[in-house]
């Protein structure tokens, strides 16, 4: 799985972890709904001003929204 896909399945689990809407966390990011849709259907590839950006309204370290899961997900 490419860190793209990584970024855009953690970025979709925890913004729903959190019950946030993509339009909340686009508003609380201080960035825009589509650009969120955008990054969660890896149409975007966020840099990493945005990524400090959506990890400090989810509470999670940055880190968390490029890590591949244990289940068996590996960056390419």
């Amino acid at each position: 799985m490419e860190i793209r896909e990584i970024f855009a399945s953690n970025l979709r689990q925890y913004r729903q972890t959190r019950g946030l809407s993509q339009e909340e966390l686009a508003h609380q990011a201080e960035l825009d709904r589509t650009y969120i849709s955008a990054l969660e259907r890896c149409v975007y590839a966020a840099s990493i001003d945005v990524v400090g950006k959506l990890a400090a309204v989810l509470e999670i370290e940055p880190a968390d929204l490029l890590a591949a899961s244990e289940k068996g997900q590996k960056a390419d």
